[in-house]
């Protein structure tokens, strides 16, 4: 065999047709409308098809180079000085090469955070070598306004050149509005910003300076077409700003980095940051300039985050670093996954670093570069960002731009919109969130976070603009959970339902094993069995009735087939209510019968696609439970 002897394996089939595909697609649906079963669509209203072909015609977008890692961020937010650069110190020693300062108040600070005063700053960096390789970056607020002048001073105290280190100062004085973090207007502040940008310049710091975060649209639940354009915007904002105070569009165009929030839709998250680079050129373009890769920095995404079940989050963060990796990021932190429970302790911070080197050192993902070009559907999701999100900015700037949109209020009511499609969704399990909503563990063990309570930050005056309240989509589950806790603190037990099984094991079992999962969401332990069939396979009322009185539970749910219901559900809803529960409920929706099991007693009806949230909302208040 000759080196040049082809050994395509394509040149061995026919080639492939969607027209023969939709065939095979039309047979598996078996009558049922391929755009309501196969086709979805984004909280933007993007279609979403279940095939695509290549695109050939792709080309990789400007950014990485290929075979150059990002950045592995480590968030640094202990408020004791000491704590954190003990952390911080750990971080690098252990794998990470960058660290992103959290100060208090900030967009991601949830609750914690460092102080700007320069004597804690320098605690917190005692033995970090800034000029050392690593990379620092900002979260600032306007309570930390002095934190990038006190760190200027402490690097050259340290005797360290200004060009020599890598530190992204993170000025974001409309990010911080947006998040009511601050009082003041951008016509007043943005002399000022300018001001800090060229004072930084002028001492010889490379930057970036000023970052757009578009993670202040994501945590209030917005969607990545109105992520996209507020990053835009804000962006934009800042060249403005920068060129009204003398600084050339070219230096000011690199003086502003980008960042996102990265979650676990995968393909979304990846289309968002090669969207976030094209729409950037295509301003940069507008102003008459080459266009040069931008610095885009991720963060996985707050509101993803769970209390309940936090293991979870590790897959979360994997999907999202492993998403904003292939898309281009240049540098990513992963939020620990107990961070919603309370400060993370030091495993769970290893767990953090750990998982970007697993995906760099062993999986490669950073030997490519962009990876997804050429993919047909991610091209496709990035080519509809791209236009929705310049359509958003053009309105945007059509308003004013970014100052005058925030102060009308029409963006946060578009992003409130899209966040009440997206809590409509998580209640009715649409959108799943596992470990919570969907396969909870009722019997999980606690896990550790540092003893340290979460502090509100000093208010700052009365918000400039409606704010963008930050939001976690588990949270409405983990609250009737949280009910359900307090009720076995005080009497050790919890809230229960009885599983009815009707007939036999495979009349009821699959139903039965629904409502397991539907009810324990909510905190409400499913007392289960074997079911209660005869030999004849009908069930033994006697036994369902007494094994109900023994269970302790106030509820009660039918399970079994709809072959079994239209002879035994009635009548069992009858004894049922008659023996003392409170609430009946029916796993299914018979709706031939539906009426007629009203009637007997049978109050709710769970199923997929039901209020599952607000059915167990009400079963808490039948049960006197308060959230």
């Amino acid at each position: 065999m000759t080196q040049d002897t082809d050994l395509s394996l394509a040149a061995d089939f026919p080639p492939a047709r969607r027209e023969e595909w939709l065939k095979l697609v039309e047979g598996a649906l078996k009558g049922a409308p391929f755009e309501k079963r196969l086709v979805s669509k984004t909280y933007d209203g993007l279609t979403i098809q279940p095939l695509y072909p290549p695109d050939t015609d792709a080309r990789p977008l400007g950014g990485r180079l290929a075979g150059t890692p990002w950045q592995i961020l480590q968030r640094v937010d202990h408020p004791d000085p000491a704590a954190a650069n003990a952390e911080a110190l750990h971080d690098l020693e252990n794998g990470a090469n960058g660290l992103v300062l959290v100060f208090a108040g900030s967009i991601g600070a949830n609750g914690y955070g460092i102080s700007a005063d320069k004597a804690a700053l320098a605690k917190v960096l005692d033995g970090v070598r800034a000029d050392a390789g690593i990379s620092i970056e900002l979260e600032l607020s306007p309570q930390a306004e002095d934190a990038a002048a006190n760190l200027a001073a402490i690097i050259k105290e340290c005797g360290i050149a200004p060009d020599a280190v890598d530190i992204r100062f993170g000025l974001d004085p409309l990010g911080a509005a947006a998040a009511a973090s601050g009082a003041a207007g951008w016509p007043e502040v943005a002399p000022q910003f300018a001001a800090a940008v060229q004072e930084l310049t002028a001492q010889g710091f490379r930057g970036p300076f000023a970052v757009a975060d578009g993670r202040v649209v994501h945590n209030a639940g917005g969607s990545e077409i109105q992520e996209l354009g507020f990053v835009l915007a804000v962006a934009v904002a800042y060249l403005r700003a920068l060129e009204a105070a003398g600084v050339a569009l070219d230096a000011a165009r690199r003086a502003i980095f980008l960042r996102l929030a990265a979650d676990a839709d995968q393909i979304m998250s990846i289309a968002k940051f090669r969207a976030a680079r094209k729409l950037w050129a295509r301003v940069e373009e507008a102003c008459g300039l080459s266009p040069a890769p931008v610095f885009i920095s991720a963060e996985t995404a707050w509101r993803m985050m769970t209390q309940r079940d936090p293991w979870v989050n590790v897959l979360r963060g994997t999907i999202a670093v492993f998403a904003a990796g292939l898309g281009g990021a240049n540098a990513v932190t992963v939020l620990p996954c107990t961070n919603a429970l309370g400060l993370p302790d030091r495993f769970a911070r290893r767990v953090a670093r750990n998982t970007q080197l697993i995906l760099l050192e062993e999986s490669n993902l950073a030997k490519v570069a962009d990876p997804a070009a050429g993919a047909g559907g991610i091209e496709e999701m990035t080519r509809k960002l791209c236009d929705g999100a310049w359509a958003l900015f053009q309105s945007i700037e059509k308003a004013g731009g970014i100052w005058e949109t925030l102060r009308a209020g029409g963006l946060q009511k578009d992003v409130a919109a899209v966040a009440t499609a997206r809590n409509k969704a998580i209640a009715s399990r649409k959108e799943p969130v596992t470990g919570v909503s969907e396969f909870p563990n009722i019997f999980e063990e606690p896990v550790s976070v540092l003893p340290l309570a979460p502090t509100l930050a000093p208010s700052q005056g009365a918000p400039s603009v409606e704010p963008l309240r930050p939001i976690r989509l588990a949270e409405p589950f983990e609250k009737l959970r949280a009910a359900s806790d307090r009720l076995l603190a005080e009497t050790g037990s919890r809230p229960r339902i009885f599983l009815a099984n009707l007939g036999r094991l495979a009349d009821f079992n699959a139903r039965a094993t629904f409502a397991k999962n539907f009810f324990e969401a909510g905190g409400i332990e499913t007392v289960g069995n074997d079911g209660f069939a005869t030999a004849e396979g009908t069930t033994d009322f006697p036994a369902l009735l007494a094994a109900f009185k023994d269970s302790g539970a106030k509820l009660a749910c039918l399970c079994s087939s709809d072959k079994v219901y239209p002879v035994e559900a009635a009548d069992a809803g009858k004894a049922l209510a008659a023996a003392g529960a409170t609430r009946v409920y029916l796993a299914g929706r018979p709706a031939d019968i539906e009426a007629a099991l009203k009637e007997a007693g049978v109050q709710d009806f769970i199923f997929l696609g039901c209020n599952a949230l607000g059915t167990l909302s009400s079963a808490h208040e039948t049960l006197g439970l308060k959230s």
